[in-house]
């Protein structure tokens, strides 16, 4: 019963702060013009999206920061995993209001993002690893009883796996609803995951689930608001923090197969255009909108996408042997 009692409360007190949030913070956010800006040469249906408030994902930390300090049980567990979702917000509110407030185009140069990611990876590893106590040993998909160690190695697959995903989950952050509706089913998987390996990250999993069903409430389709930079990176330090607290960060190629896709698919647009001097693999990159452009319906990506995330979260599932 109180397992049951650590995912429930804290699901239903997230959801609640995000739904109250939303009817107030909407209409400011509208108002002090933090519009959405789209790109000129992305689908035509996006254009009328064109201010648009963005930034919500301040709702989403704010709701999930709350709820987890609130139901939080063991701060050694639970704490990473907070401070790495608020720095990578952090990161990505500065980037959102260089963009959106000072009207710069690209907001952080790309190695400014960069260093910012690697050195909060560094703390979250220092922290895990002294002060929680959990290693940098990897469980195996299908392996259930294998624990690895790569040596030196570790810390290079690390900041590999925390910049990759949340540059994963900024890139799947281009439709409405659909890094939300990813989503939901990757953290409902470290939610499991949590109870047979780490009861202590049971709240801190439900909190992020309930917040974003409460952001959801405004983000579906037609979006009301989009989350911006603040919102997917958060939700990008989010899952990778979740998967090393529970040694998993392999699992994130199975339950972070979009985020993976979206990556690769931008990382083929631009060495297949340079390579021929300006002709394209894709129709568009990330890989959502070349399915846009050939005729999906944004709904449909958004189904699509999820319904596959769902099937791989439980494949981990068997994998991890639970």
């Amino acid at each position: 019963m109180l397992i049951w009692k650590q995912i429930t409360f804290p699901i239903f007190v997230a959801f609640a702060i995000v739904a109250v949030l939303g009817p107030f913070v909407i209409p400011y956010l509208r108002k002090v013009k933090f519009g959405q800006t789209e790109r000129d040469d992305g689908p035509s249906s996006h254009l009328k999206k064109n201010g648009t408030p963005t930034m919500g994902g301040i709702m989403i930390l704010a709701a999930f920061t709350v709820t987890g300090f609130l139901f939080m049980k063991e701060m050694k567990a639970a704490l990473p995993v907070i401070l790495m979702v608020l720095v990578f917000g952090a990161i990505g509110f500065v980037d959102d209001f260089l963009k959106v407030v000072l009207h710069r185009s690209d907001g952080f140069k790309a190695w400014q993002k960069l260093i910012c990611q690697i050195v909060a990876t560094l703390v979250f590893m220092g922290y895990m690893t002294r002060v929680s106590g959990i290693s940098l040993m990897l469980r195996i998909p299908f392996m259930p009883d294998t624990m690895v160690d790569i040596g030196v190695f570790a810390p290079i697959l690390m900041l590999l796996a925390v910049v990759g995903t949340t540059n994963g989950t900024n890139f799947t952050d281009g439709v409405d609803g659909l890094l939300t509706c990813v989503t939901l089913p990757v953290a409902a998987f470290f939610l499991i995951a949590s109870v047979y390996l780490n009861p202590e990250l049971v709240p801190v999993c439900a909190a992020m689930i309930g917040a974003l069903l409460g952001f959801l409430l405004y983000n579906a389709y037609p979006a009301r608001i989009f989350m911006g930079d603040t919102g997917s990176l958060a939700i990008g330090g989010f899952v990778a923090a979740m998967a090393y607290m529970l040694q998993m960060p392999i699992f994130i190629l199975l339950v972070g197969f979009i985020y993976l896709l979206e990556v690769i698919s931008v990382m083929i647009q631009v060495l297949y255009f340079k390579a021929t001097h300006g002709k394209r693999f894709f129709r568009m990159a990330p890989i959502h909108h070349h399915f846009e452009l050939g005729g999906w319906s944004e709904v449909l990506v958004v189904a699509v996408f999820s319904i596959v995330t769902v099937l791989l979260c439980l494949l981990a599932l068997v994998g991890a042997g639970f």
